[in-house]
């Protein structure tokens, strides 16, 4: 059966590194998320690198989940001490388990103060895709598939809830899925 992929990136205000409290308020309330996030119905996993500490991204062990990978447009810096983005890539048993997830609870909330933590770049943040059963997605899948969405729009290969699609590539049915300002575009 196949997995849902989800890649998710946004650019941060300021670098991870920053002491201030926003920042430590961002770490806090994301190690919470990223706990509830993993108990919930239709979590399957997602790429942890191998002893890494915060910031450290882009020379960290991911082992399965390939080398560290970002878009294009991010132009900010790629050490521990410069690095300014958050990122996750997850496997889902389907969407409406990555919606509910997503758009529930505690990550609702954090949804909620996004504009307190990420600069706004135009940009998608998010992308998803359907990958064989055994099969763990790339980083640089992730960014691959981030970038289509961007340049074509939502298709079976790269998709958002609003544009959905099935595993067998015909369009899904997206009612009640997706977050309220997308409905009705």
């Amino acid at each position: 059966m196949p997995h849902l992929a989800l890649y998710t990136f946004g650019v941060l205000k300021s670098p991870l590194a920053d002491p201030t409290p926003l920042t430590r308020e961002f770490y806090d309330i994301g190690a919470t998320v990223y706990q509830q996030i993993s108990q919930h119905p239709g979590y399957l996993a997602h790429a942890e690198a191998a002893g890494g500490d915060q910031g450290m991204l882009f020379e960290a062990d991911w082992g399965a989940w390939g080398e560290f990978a970002a878009p294009t447009w991010y132009d900010k810096g790629r050490t521990v001490e410069t690095t300014a983005l958050a990122t996750t890539l997850s496997l889902w048993t389907g969407l409406r388990p990555a919606f509910d997830a997503i758009y529930t609870g505690l990550h609702r909330e954090a949804l909620n103060r996004r504009y307190d933590w990420f600069e706004r770049t135009g940009h998608p943040n998010y992308v998803f895709w359907w990958v064989s059963d055994g099969v763990i997605p790339t980083w640089q899948d992730g960014v691959s598939r981030l970038e289509h969405l961007r340049d074509h729009g939502s298709a079976p290969h790269a998709f958002t809830f609003h544009h959905s699609f099935a595993p067998d590539g015909t369009p899904a049915s997206t009612k009640g899925v997706g977050p309220k300002s997308d409905r009705g575009r």
